[in-house]
C-alpha cells in the first residue's frame, strides 16, 4: 500500500525495497560511459513541455495548450526568481482555469512548491494529489529532503519512485548515496549499487565519487578502494575522497601514499585534497607533519585559505593545543576573515582554557558578521558559556537561537550535564519531540556519556533499549561512549567486557545494582566491528588493570586488522606496556612505530620515569632530541620529574631555563607546578617558594604543589599560611588541598588544628572526606603516642582500613616504642599484605625494639618460608654534574679507599662527641663492617664530602627509609663538616644542619 507523501513529515521506518533481488556483486563490473540513459516518458514529457494532450486540434484544445503554456512560462519565470515567487497564486488560477488535471502543470507546480522549503507541507500534498509523476518531480522533492538533512523521508520518496516503476538516472543516484552515508547504513548503500548495477542504470564520475565516499564513511574502505581502483577517469575529487577515507581511519601512511599518487598521475591536487591530509595527520595528533604539510601547501604555489587555517586550529583543539589555536587565529584574522568554521574552532579552544574573556571577543565578532545565526556557532557559544561555568549565559544563547536544528539541542543538553544539571538534560531531551525536534543518536550519545561516566550502568542501560525502541540503533560510537566513560570512571572490567561484547553479540553480561542479568542484547542484533578509538579505550582499561595478557591479546587483534599504523593505537600499547611494568615490550612497540611523534616519545619517557628508570630517561631524551623532535610542555613535565626522583638539582635548573627561554603557554601553570615539585624535592624549598611567588596566575593545583612542598619539608606553620592565604584568593580548595594540609599538621603533631581541618571538609567545603583523608589524620594522631586513639578513630571512620591505614598504625607504634598495638596492626596488615616484605621488616623492628626476640626471629623465619626478599638499599647523589648511584652489596673495596678514609676519620672525631654505632654488622671473616649498617646513604654523603666543593648542599636520594643508625650519622657530620646536608628517602625530606634534622627524629 502506498503511503502518502504527505505522512512523511512524521515518517515511519523506511520501508524495504519491493525489488528485494537487488544484491551486491562479488565483482563490479562497470557500464562505461557509452551506455544508454534510461529515463521514463514522464521525464521526457515535462523536457518537451507543453505537449498535445489530445491528438485533435480543436479550438478549445489550443486555447487549453495555450493556457497551459502560459501557466508553465509563469511557473518558469517564478522559478527564475530568488527568492521563488509566490507559487499559491499560479495554483489558484491553474484551479479556476480548471487545468490541473494536467499531468505537466501538476508536476511543475509540485516542482516549483518543492523548492521552497517554506512550503514543504504544500509539495507533499500537491505530489500525493498528482496522478502521474515524472522522475524530475521525484528527484525535486528528494533534494528538498536532502536540503533539510531529512535522509530518511528523501529515501521514502526513492522507494515510492522506484514501486511506481521509474528509474532514476544518473543525477539523482549520488543525492541517494549520500542520504546512505549520512545514515551511515552499509547496507543500504549497498542495496543502492546492486539497484544501479542490477537495473544497468548510467551512471557517470559523479556517481562514483559518492560510491566511493559513501563506503569510506559507512566503514567499508576495502569497498571503497574497489570501486576507486575500478574507476575509468579519477578527477580531483576522486582522488581527494579515497586520500580523505585513510585518513580519516587513521591510516596516514597509505594516505599520503595515495596523495604521491594523485600528482605522479598529473592531478593537480587543490585546497580541499591539501585539507584532507592537513585534518588526518592533525586529528591524529600529527601536529607537526600537519603544520609541514601547510608550509608544502605554500612551496606547491597555492596560499593558504580560510579552509587550510581553519584545519589547522581544529587540529589544535582536537589534540589540546588549545593557546595554539588561540595563536593561529589570531595570526589567520590577520590575513583572512573568520568565518563560522574558524569561529566554531575557536571557540572550543575558548572553552577549554576557560577563556570567558577570548570567548566573548569571539561571540561580539560574530554578532557584527551575522555569523551568530549559524546552528553551529550558536552550539559552540553555549558549549563555551557552559564550560566557563555561564549557564545562564548558555541559555540565553539557546532560547534567542531562532532555528534550533537537533544540533543546538544536543549543545544544549551537554551544557546542562557540563553544569552538573542532569535533571534538566533529561527534561530538555523530553522537551525535543514536543518542540517538533526528534532527537537523533547525538541527543541520546550525550546523555550516555554522562552516565557512563558517572558509573550509572543501569540508567545506561535503559537509555541503549529506549534508543532502539526509538529506531535509532546503537553503533561503534554508541559503544566507544560507553567503554570510555566505563574506564575513565573505573569501571575497567566491565568496558572490556563490552569491547568484547559488542564483536560477540549476545554475550555480554555485566552486574548492574539491581540484578546479574544480560546486557540488553535485543539492541545489538550484529557483530560491531570496533574501530581505532574502541581498541585505544580497551587498551586503556588493560592499562589501568594491569591486564597485561588481555593487552597482547588485543594486541594481536590491533597487527591482524592493520591498526599498528595508527599513532593513537601505538600510543596506547605503548602505554599499556609501561603500565603493566613491562618495558622491553613498551620499548620494542615503541621501536616498530614508524611515524612517530612527540607524543608517542613522552609516553616512553612517562614510563621510564614511573618504572624507577629515570637515567634511561634522560638518555632517551637525547635519541628524540638527536631524530628532530623538539620538546614540548609535557616533555619538560616528564624531564622535571626525572630530574626530582633523581634530586638533580643541576638539569632541574637547566630545564627550568629552558622553560624560561621558550616561554610555553601551554600548560603554564602545570609547568609551573612542576618546578615547584622538582627544588622542593632537590631540598631546595626558596627556590620552591621563589617559582610560586613569581607566578602571577595560580590555579589550585599550583597551591597544592606549594603547601605540599611546605608539608614535605616540616615547615607546617608556613604551609597553614599557604592554605589561609588559597581561601582569600577566592579559589576554592580540593581534596588533594586538604590532603597536604592535614600531612602538614600530621608531620608536627597539630592534633587540634588538623581535626579542625578534618572537620572542615565536608562541614565548610562540602567535600566528601576520603580515605586518604582519614589516613592523614590516623598519622596525626599517631605522630603524638595517641595510639589507643587511633585505634578508635579506625574503628569509627565510613571506610574499611586498608593496608596504608594500617601501616601508618605501625610507625607510630615503632616511633613510640608500643609493641602491643604495633601487633595487633601488624596481624591486620600481614592479612591485607601477605607478601610484603617491608611489613615483616617494620614489626620485626617493633619486636627487636620491645626486646621480644622470640616474635622477631619468627617473622624473619616467616619471611624465609615465604620467599621473600628485602629491597637492596639505594642511595643517588649528583657531584659535579655527574649522577652516582651506591648500592648496598657492591664492593666499595678499592675505588673507594678515600671514602673509606674520610669516613675513618668522622668516625673516631664523631665517637668523641658521644656518636655510638648501633647495629653492628659483620662482613667477611668476622671482620666489623666500616660503615656499620652497609647503609648506602653513609658512602653517599662521604663521597660527596671528598669529592665535592664546601659551599654546595649535598643532596641524597635513598629508596628506603633512613635507619637510626645513618640517621645520627649524617647530624653529626652535618655538625663537623659544617654542611648542609639534604636527604630524601622513602618516607620523609630530612635537612641535617649544624647537628640538628629537620624531621625532630619522628621520621
Amino acid at each position: 500500500m502506498e503511503v502518502p507523501v504527505i505522512q512523511l513529515l512524521s515518517p515511519q521506518p523506511l520501508a524495504t525495497f519491493s525489488s528485494t533481488s537487488c544484491v551486491f556483486p562479488a565483482e563490479f563490473k562497470f557500464r562505461s560511459s557509452a551506455a544508454r540513459n534510461v529515463t521514463c516518458q514522464a521525464s521526457k514529457e515535462l523536457q518537451n513541455a507543453p505537449i498535445l494532450e489530445t491528438s485533435t486540434s480543436s479550438p478549445v484544445t489550443m486555447k487549453r495548450r495555450r493556457q497551459i503554456g502560459y501557466y508553465l512560462s509563469l511557473i518558469q519565470r517564478a522559478r527564475d526568481e530568488f527568492p521563488i515567487a509566490e507559487p499559491k497564486q499560479i495554483h489558484a488560477q491553474s484551479i479556476k482555469a480548471g487545468l490541473m488535471d494536467s499531468i505537466v502543470l501538476q508536476n511543475n507546480l509540485a516542482i516549483l512548491y518543492a523548492k521552497d522549503l517554506s512550503l514543504l507541507t504544500a509539495a507533499c500534498r500537491l505530489f500525493d494529489e498528482t496522478a502521474e509523476k515524472g522522475v524530475a518531480l521525484y528527484a525535486t522533492l528528494v533534494s528538498c529532503f536532502c536540503l533539510l538533512e531529512m535522509w530518511i523521508h528523501a529515501l521514502h520518496v526513492f522507494v515510492l519512485m522506484i514501486d511506481e516503476g521509474l528509474l532514476p538516472d544518473k543525477y539523482l543516484m549520488p543525492t541517494i548515496f549520500k542520504a546512505c552515508t549520512r545514515l551511515r547504513d552499509l547496507n543500504l548503500g549497498r542495496m543502492m549499487h546492486g539497484l544501479v548495477i542490477k537495473r544497468n542504470l548510467d551512471y557517470d564520475i559523479f556517481t562514483e565519487n559518492s560510491l566511493v565516499d559513501m563506503y569510506a564513511k559507512c566503514g567499508s574502505l576495502i569497498n571503497s578502494q574497489r570501486v576507486f581502483d575500478m574507476m575509468s577517469r579519477r578527477d580531483v575529487v576522486s582522488w581527494t575522497t579515497i586520500v580523505s577515507a585513510y585518513a580519516d581511519m587513521g591510516l596516514l601512511d597509505k594516505a599520503m601514499e595515495i596523495f604521491d599518487s594523485m600528482r605522479k598521475s598529473g592531478v593537480i591536487p587543490d585546497h580541499i585534497s591539501w585539507n584532507a591530509l592537513i585534518v588526518g595527520f592533525a586529528k591524529n595528533g600529527e601536529m607537526e607533519r600537519a603544520l609541514k604539510l601547510l608550509e608544502e601547501l605554500r612551496e606547491d604555489g597555492l596560499n593558504p585559505g580560510i579552509s587550510s587555517w581553519n584545519a589547522i586550529i581544529w587540529g589544535c583543539v582536537q589534540n589540546g593545543c588549545l593557546e595554539g589555536a588561540l595563536n593561529m587565529f589570531t595570526e589567520m584574522s590577520l590575513a583572512e576573515s573568520p568565518n563560522a568554521v574558524s569561529i566554531v574552532s575557536v571557540l572550543s579552544a575558548c572553552a577549554g582554557l576557560n577563556a570567558l574573556n577570548f570567548g566573548k571577543e569571539v561571540h561580539a565578532y560574530a554578532i557584527k558578521e551575522r555569523l551568530s545565526v549559524n546552528s553551529f556557532v550558536c552550539g559552540s557559544l553555549i558549549k563555551m558559556y557552559s564550560l566557563c561555568g555561564k549557564i545562564e549565559c548558555a541559555e540565553l544563547v539557546f532560547k534567542m537561537t531562532q532555528s534550533k536544528n537537533s544540533a543546538v539541542w544536543n549543545d544544549m543538553i551537554m551544557g546542562y550535564i557540563n553544569a552538573g544539571k542532569m535533571e534538566n538534560a533529561v527534561l530538555l531531551l523530553d522537551s525535543m519531540e514536543v518542540n517538533g525536534v526528534k532527537p537523533d543518536l547525538k541527543s541520546y550519545h550525550t546523555l550516555l556519556g554522562a552516565y557512563a561516566r558517572k558509573g550509572q550502568k543501569d540508567k545506561a542501560f535503559e537509555l541503549l533499549i529506549e534508543m532502539d525502541q526509538m529506531d535509532l540503533k546503537p553503533n561503534v560510537v554508541s559503544f566507544n561512549i560507553l567503554i570510555s566513560g566505563f574506564q575513565h570512571f573505573g569501571l575497567c572490567y566491565e568496558a572490556l567486557k563490552l569491547f568484547q561484547g559488542m564483536q560477540m553479540p549476545n554475550k555480554i553480561v555485566i552486574n548492574t545494582s539491581k540484578a546479574k542479568r544480560k546486557f540488553p542484547h535485543q539492541v545489538l542484533t550484529e557483530p560491531i566491528k570496533p574501530n581505532a578509538y574502541s581498541i585505544s579505550s580497551a587498551l586503556s582499561a588493560c592499562s589501568d588493570l594491569h591486564l597485561r595478557d588481555k593487552g597482547k591479546e588485543i594486541h594481536g587483534h590491533v597487527l591482524r586488522n592493520s591498526f599498528d599504523s595508527n599513532v593513537i593505537v601505538s600510543s596506547a600499547l605503548v602505554d599499556m606496556y609501561v603500565n603493566c611494568q613491562e618495558m622491553s615490550a613498551a620499548t620494542k612497540t615503541f621501536q616498530k612505530i614508524n611515524k612517530k611523534n612527540t607524543v608517542t616519545w613522552n609516553i616512553l619517557l612517562a614510563g621510564h620515569v614511573k618504572n624507577g628508570e629515570s637515567e634511561t630517561a634522560l638518555k632517551l631524551y637525547l635519541l628524540m632530541s638527536r631524530a628532530g623532535f623538539r620538546p614540548n610542555s609535557v616533555t619538560l613535565m616528564i624531564l622535571l620529574s626525572a630530574s626530582s626522583s633523581l634530586a638533580s638539582w643541576t638539569l632541574g635548573k637547566t630545564l627550568h631555563g629552558h622553560i624560561a627561554k621558550l616561554a610555553f603557554t601551554e600548560y603554564k601553570m602545570s609547568l609551573t607546578s612542576a618546578l615547584v615539585e622538582m627544588y622542593a624535592k632537590c631540598g631546595s624549598i626558596l627556590e620552591a617558594g621563589v617559582v610560586f611567588n613569581q607566578s602571577f596566575q595560580k590555579d589550585v593545583a599550583l597551591w597544592n604543589s606549594m603547601i605540599s612542598a611546605y608539608a614535605n619539608h616540616g615547615m607546617a606553620n608556613e604551609a597553614i599560611n599557604l592554605f589561609e592565604q588559597l581561601e582569600l584568593s577566592g579559589l576554592k580548595p580540593d581534596h588533594i588541598t586538604f590532603t597536604v594540609l592535614l600531612s602538614a599538621c600530621a608531620r608536627v603533631g597539630l592534633v587540634e588544628l588538623g581535626w579542625k581541618y578534618f572537620s572542615s571538609v565536608e562541614d565548610k567545603h562540602g567535600i566528601k572526606p576520603t580515605l586518604e583523608h582519614y589516613t592523614c589524620f590516623i598519622r596525626n594522631l599517631c605522630s603524638v603516642g595517641l595510639l589507643d586513639e587511633a585505634l578508635d578513630f579506625v574503628k569509627r571512620m565510613p571506610y574499611e582500613p586498608d593496608a596504608c591505614v594500617w601501616a601508618t598504625i605501625i610507625q607510630g607504634c615503632r616511633v613510640h616504642s608500643n609493641a602491643e598495638i604495633g601487633e595487633r596492626a601488624g596481624k591486620a596488615l600481614l592479612e591485607l599484605e601477605p607478601n610484603n616484605a617491608s611489613n615483616y621488616i617494620v614489626l620485626s623492628n617493633i619486636y627487636a625494639m620491645s626486646g621480644m626476640w622470640n616474635s622477631a626471629q619468627d617473622l624473619k623465619n616467616e619471611m624465609r618460608n615465604r620467599g621473600l626478599g628485602t629491597m637492596k638499599a639505594c642511595s643517588r647523589v649528583e657531584v659535579n654534574n655527574l649522577a652516582y648511584a651506591f648500592r648496598s652489596g657492591d664492593d666499595f673495596s678499592t675505588e673507594m679507599q678515600p671514602v673509606l678514609k674520610k669516613w675513618t676519620e668522622l668516625a673516631k672525631e664523631m665517637e668523641s662527641k658521644g656518636y655510638i654505632p648501633q647495629q653492628l654488622c659483620l662482613c667477611v671473616e668476622d671482620e666489623i663492617d666500616p660503615f656499620s649498617c652497609s647503609h648506602t646513604e653513609k658512602i653517599a654523603i662521604c663521597f660527596s664530602l671528598v669529592s665535592s666543593h664546601r659551599q654546595t648542599m649535598i643532596r641524597v636520594v635513598k629508596n628506603l627509609r633512613m635507619c637510626s643508625d645513618c640517621h645520627t650519622s649524617a647530624k653529626f657530620i652535618s655538625k663537623i663538616e659544617r654542611r648542609e646536608i639534604f636527604v630524601r628517602d622513602g618516607s620523609f625530606y630530612h635537612h641535617f644542619q649544624d647537628g640538628i634534622c629537620s624531621c625532630e627524629d619522628k621520621w
